[in-house]
């Protein structure tokens, strides 16, 4: 049995975002994961989706071994090595040269069919929500979508009594932590010229969003 760092929330919630997953990208591409944690998203859905090539990256090079350990254990030829990327970088990834169009052209930075980070916004400072946009208005190609996963407030939605539990917690924990509104995230994105396409609820009252260049 694996001995690598093991999250029971990754696991319990792997399957539902690879069914919403399959449903809203296409049938191949190039995805960069942004904040990959353990990695079993990463390995789990490069397994499930063999045509589609991925990139997982973590902005604590801590994690980066483990990582990597990860990526080894699953062997899958469609897993690349894990990247440091911090999102508040003005380069992506944080350090060594920019990715390159295709892994082959110097001094481009490479594009991505898709941009998923799942669980990072109400973990992170609010000022990584508008990097995390315009990273991704960079980092994606024509028709490219940037796919986030996590608890959200709505406005005009009543928020779930965990999900009250749980911001209370993160906001006592680091006060500039917090399950962020939708309706702010929503707006990062149109400044940095992204649009919110489509809203998908999810299992333990979590969202799955997608957003578009516009």
């Amino acid at each position: 049995m694996s001995n690598l760092p093991h999250s029971l929330a990754a696991d319990r919630n792997k399957q539902p975002i690879l069914d919403a997953l399959t449903r809203v990208l296409g049938e191949r591409g190039i995805a960069l994961e942004i904040a990959s944690g353990t990695g079993q998203h990463a390995a789990w859905f490069a397994a499930s989706m063999p045509q589609w090539t991925w990139q997982p990256t973590d902005a604590d090079p801590r994690t980066l071994p483990a990582l990597a350990a990860r990526v080894a254990e699953a062997a899958l030829p469609n897993l690349r090595p894990p990247l440091l990327l911090d999102v508040m970088s003005p380069q992506w990834p944080s350090q060594g040269p920019a990715f390159a169009e295709a892994r082959g052209g110097e001094g481009q930075e490479e594009k991505f069919d898709a941009i998923y980070c799942a669980n990072m916004l109400h973990i992170a400072p609010w000022p990584t929500c508008a990097a995390l946009m315009q990273g991704a208005a960079r980092h994606l190609r024509a028709g490219g979508l940037l796919v986030t996963y996590g608890p959200y407030i709505e406005d005009d939605v009543p928020t779930a009594p965990g999900n009250t539990a749980f911001d209370e917690d993160l906001r006592a924990r680091n006060a500039a932590w917090g399950i962020r509104r939708l309706e702010d995230v929503a707006a990062e994105a149109r400044r940095a010229g992204l649009a919110l396409r489509e809203r998908h609820a999810m299992p333990a009252n979590n969202l799955l969003l997608v957003f578009g260049l516009q």
